[in-house]
């Protein structure tokens, strides 16, 4: 009897409007998350940011509309519903304009996103806020409690349709102006709805014109304000994970992923290391006893591939590489130098979380290289002590974890950097530090810890030793990696970090709106990453 009830049901004109609105404002904020992460990050406080905004405009929409529902009438809901479609074309269209001009803006950096998120995600929302009060007074029901039940509880639903349908079917398949587009029709038809079957002249040719305006900001919005000093975009994608751009500039390919740069390529010179942190990834080949005792490597992070092609090369070893985003691997085979994998023996890729991986295999590593931060999204899974407790365990008793962590050597912004060193330390015998910039800046530091107790000590008399002997054989001259060995940082103030403390966010903070430096291997050149709150051309290096 109920299944035949649920079939028989025909939603009233006020109930669509409730489940649409559902829909689109819960659709709208994941979709913020896409459009602000490639210019502030996709930390805590931008996601944080993103729910505290959009609670809060449609709380305040809750609130004027209830004072309103009184006159409340189906056709005012309509251009409610037009009115959001008309500010999601302007979402759509000048979406990285107004990011670029809000990063400007002098902020403390954990509040940097929000001025974005307010303008373009605070109105629609606080309109759509509208559409319940209004339909609770046009409900059929008879009671104040069952209408606004039946409100809430078809709100709801339709928010857990557009989260589900957002996150695992539209994102994965669509880009977002793409996302933009749909929702906006949608409010549009909806509109139309709400006043048909008479459909007047006035909200009727609104929606055609608004229609049309979504179309042209979905078609014109990119071109007109391609601006992009990066060079030219050769693929831009949204991902289950993220934003993927490959750039061109010159004869320079760069991966960037969620704004930030991750992989480059010398197009003229393959074999050329761009940047110069991926030579370290060598370093575990001067603390161990004999290169060719070196038969299995994990890479956790895949990026464009350069570390674990380099090692399959010019190791007879087996590289196991963990990258969670399906996509970057692809990306990796079409641009970069990473063959078919699936047609390698001596190169096997995962699409899987790196702890789970490690939790869930048998194999042992004689090298683990962790290469899964970046500077203000670092996944605190896998900075803890209980992940580095689960990595020397899949270590052989000889075995070197090898972490590239994006921090300052010293002051403020290096709190992660000892957290995380304090952490290391506190599972592997000897731990040594490497800095690749000259500058005081935020950059790759890369941590080298060994397995065995019984290893040597390797000051730099020792690894500069070995470099001369093993430096033909590892195809990289690591002089320069030895000289920026740093002394051991002190942690007496740093955490261990650990899985039930969220401490990762609070030590990132100082490092948000700081310069971040990646040197280049072409002359040594200096890069820097534009920060929210300061002006690109001030971070120019």
């Amino acid at each position: 009897m109920a299944l035949q009830q649920v079939a028989a049901y025909r939603p009233t004109k006020p109930e669509l409007a409730v489940f649409v609105s559902g829909v689109t404002s819960m659709g709208l904020e994941i979709l913020a998350v896409r459009v602000i992460a490639p210019q502030f990050g996709n930390h805590i406080y931008t996601v944080g940011g993103i729910l505290t905004v959009l609670l809060a405009a449609l709380s305040l929409g809750y609130w004027q509309g209830g004072k309103r529902a009184a006159t409340a009438s189906t056709r005012e809901m309509s251009w409610l519903m037009l009115g959001t479609a008309v500010y999601v074309a302007v979402v759509i269209f000048a979406s990285d304009l107004l990011l670029t001009y809000t990063s400007t803006l002098a902020l403390p950096p954990r509040y940097a996103s929000l001025p974005a998120v307010i303008i373009l995600f605070g109105p629609p929302t606080y309109l759509l806020g509208f559409i319940s009060p209004y339909a609770a007074e046009l409900s059929r029901k008879r009671g104040t409690g069952e209408a606004s039940g039946h409100v809430y509880a078809l709100g709801t639903i339709g928010s857990i349709v557009g989260s589900g349908a957002t996150t695992f079917i539209l994102i994965p398949s669509m880009g977002i102006d793409a996302i933009g587009l749909l929702f906006g029709l949608m409010l549009v038809a909806t509109a139309l709805i709400l006043v048909a079957p008479s459909l007047p002249r006035r909200p009727t040719v609104a929606s055609v014109f608004i229609a049309l305006i979504l179309v042209l900001a979905a078609a014109g919005g990119p071109a007109i304000f391609d601006v992009d000093h990066r060079g030219e975009i050769v693929q831009e994608t949204q991902t289950p994970h993220q934003q993927l751009e490959i750039v061109d500039d010159d004869n320079v390919r760069t991966m960037y992923l969620d704004g930030a740069r991750h992989s480059a390529l010398n197009k003229d010179d393959p074999d050329e290391h761009v940047f110069t942190y991926t030579k370290y990834f060598h370093l575990p080949m001067l603390m161990t006893d004999e290169i060719d005792d070196i038969d299995r490597v994990l890479f956790v992070g895949g990026g464009g591939y350069t570390g674990p092609t380099d090692f399959a090369e010019q190791y007879d070893a087996t590289v196991d590489v963990v990258e969670i985003d399906p996509s970057v691997t692809d990306a990796a085979e079409e641009y970069f130098t990473l063959e078919d994998h699936e047609d390698r023996d001596d190169l096997n890729v995962y699409a899987t979380d790196g702890r789970q991986f490690l939790q869930n295999t048998d194999e042992t590593y004689d090298v683990i290289v962790l290469d899964a931060y970046k500077k203000d999204q670092v996944p605190f899974h896998l900075t803890t002590v209980e992940f580095m407790e689960l990595a020397s365990d899949r270590l052989a008793d000889d075995g070197i974890l090898h972490a590239n962590v994006i921090a300052a050597p010293s002051g403020p912004a290096a709190e992660f950097y000892h957290a995380q060193y304090e952490t290391i330390d506190e599972v592997f015998p000897e731990a040594y530090s490497f800095r690749t910039s000259d500058a005081n800046a935020i950059q790759n530091i890369q941590v080298v810890a060994t397995n065995d107790g019984s290893a040597p000590v390797f000051d730099e008399k020792v690894l500069e030793s070995r470099n001369n002997e093993r430096a033909a054989a590892m195809g990289v001259d690591l002089s320069g990696a030895i000289d920026n060995k740093l002394a051991e940082p002190d942690t007496d103030d740093a955490p261990v970090l650990r899985d039930d403390r969220g401490e990762v966010d609070s030590l990132l903070d100082p490092m948000f709106g700081q310069r971040y430096v990646i040197e280049e291997s072409d002359g040594g050149s200096v890069e820097a990453e534009a920060e929210p709150g300061e002006p690109a051309a001030s971070l120019a290096g």
